[in-house]
């Protein structure tokens, strides 16, 4: 992920990337058990708060998959009029109920403003949860908010190369693809399918 990208951005959007091409023509998930989702949070420390003891039960791998559905249907809005990701297209949430969704979440862990004025510097309020860490769906549900409310949003785009279910965020405005492999599978699909028009002008 580019260094332009805020950590709310990235979190956001590597969440929507947990359901991403497995490689072989399909769709995987990376979520799909407790033990992924332990593996996911694990490996996002430095943008989860107590991530490197976090162990995944149940509920909690249903309640991220749960705003995960709503992250993605937001996404799917953010890109229009653009198509949305091919993965789930079929099944995206109505808006108001993903909307809901991310606010139920965020609002699992009330938060306070908090002052900080130090010595040369401007003061700074921050928001800091009520009672301790907040849970890990009001982090990522925040996360989320925060970058569906950000200009990154305008920068946010479904990746339509072939076999492709990525979104990502245009770090230049020509960007087609997500990464230069999609961009090379989608030249070469549009080749083929040139010769494959010539062929059958010709032949008719």
């Amino acid at each position: 992920m580019a260094d332009s990208i805020d950590a709310d951005t990235r979190l956001a959007l590597d969440l929507a990337l947990t359901i991403r091409h497995d490689g072989q023509g399909g769709v995987a998930d990376d979520l799909t058990d407790p033990a992924g989702l332990t593996t996911w949070v694990r490996g996002h420390a430095e943008l989860l708060p107590g991530a490197d003891a976090f162990v995944a039960d149940a509920a909690a791998l249903a309640a991220v998959r749960d705003l995960r559905a709503a992250v993605r249907s937001l996404f799917a809005r953010a890109v229009r009029p653009g198509d949305p990701s091919p993965a789930d297209a079929a099944r995206l949430l109505p808006v108001p109920q993903a909307v809901l969704r991310l606010n139920t979440a965020a609002a699992l862990a009330p938060t306070v403003p908090v002052l900080t004025w130090d010595d040369g510097a401007e003061p700074v309020v921050r928001r800091q949860a009520v009672g301790g860490a907040a849970p890990l769906p009001a982090l990522l549900a925040r996360a989320a908010l925060a970058f569906l409310a950000s200009p990154d949003r305008s920068r946010l785009h479904a990746c339509h190369a072939p076999r492709c279910v990525r979104y990502f965020i245009k770090e230049h405005p020509r960007q087609e693809w997500c990464k230069p492999s999609c961009g090379n599978r989608a030249r070469v699909a549009r080749h083929h399918e040139r010769h494959r028009k010539s062929a059958q002008a010709v032949g008719d």
